[in-house]
């Protein structure tokens, strides 16, 4: 049992950062971030505490019953939206994708559309390009990539995508979760 991706799992169904539930449990949002990544195993009163706050009962926390992975999703369980202010549409593959390490969605932007300008993070970004031509900006450098090439970044900068290209452009795009 990975008692830390659980405990994940729950702070962020709760809606909470590692320093919020910190917090409440008296933690250090770095303690928490070990736990959660199974560097560190709580007390059973640490346990206890943290369970509490998540609002989950001990018995239904070590309750493994029901809890098979899901392995392959169906067009049934993507979802869609689009900006049509900002020209682009955004495809998320995998319902649960901002509960889990990785997002991975197509994006299509078109003629004259932009991806929203990100605030720096902890993430890390990789594009491929489907069809079309982007230009991203990271910080105050410029990338070009055209089909067939593939970008990789530290989103440690402000970061934006745009469609430099004279039709609609397509992208898989996977970024890592990253809660500050």
């Amino acid at each position: 049992m990975q008692i830390g991706r659980k405990i994940k799992a729950l702070r962020l169904k709760k809606g909470l950062t590692q320093e919020e539930l910190g917090e409440r449990t008296d933690l250090s949002k770095g303690y928490i971030s070990q736990l959660e990544r199974d560097l560190n195993s709580p007390s059973i009163e640490t346990l206890f505490s943290l369970l509490e706050v998540l609002g989950c009962k001990p018995k239904d926390f070590f309750d493994d019953a029901g809890e098979e992975q899901k392995v392959v999703y169906s067009e049934d369980d993507q979802s869609i939206y689009c900006d049509e202010d900002k020209k682009y549409e955004i495809q998320w593959l995998i319902p649960t994708s901002n509960e889990k390490e990785m997002e991975p969605v197509i994006l299509r932007l078109d003629q004259g559309g932009e991806f929203k300008n990100f605030e720096p993070s902890l993430a890390e970004t990789f594009i491929y390009v489907l069809e079309g031509k982007i230009r991203l900006v990271v910080g105050n450098e410029e990338y070009i990539a055209t089909t067939g090439n593939a970008l990789y970044y530290d989103a440690s900068e402000h970061h934006q995508i745009f469609n430099a290209f004279a039709g609609q452009t397509i992208l898989f795009l996977v970024a890592t979760n990253s809660y500050l």
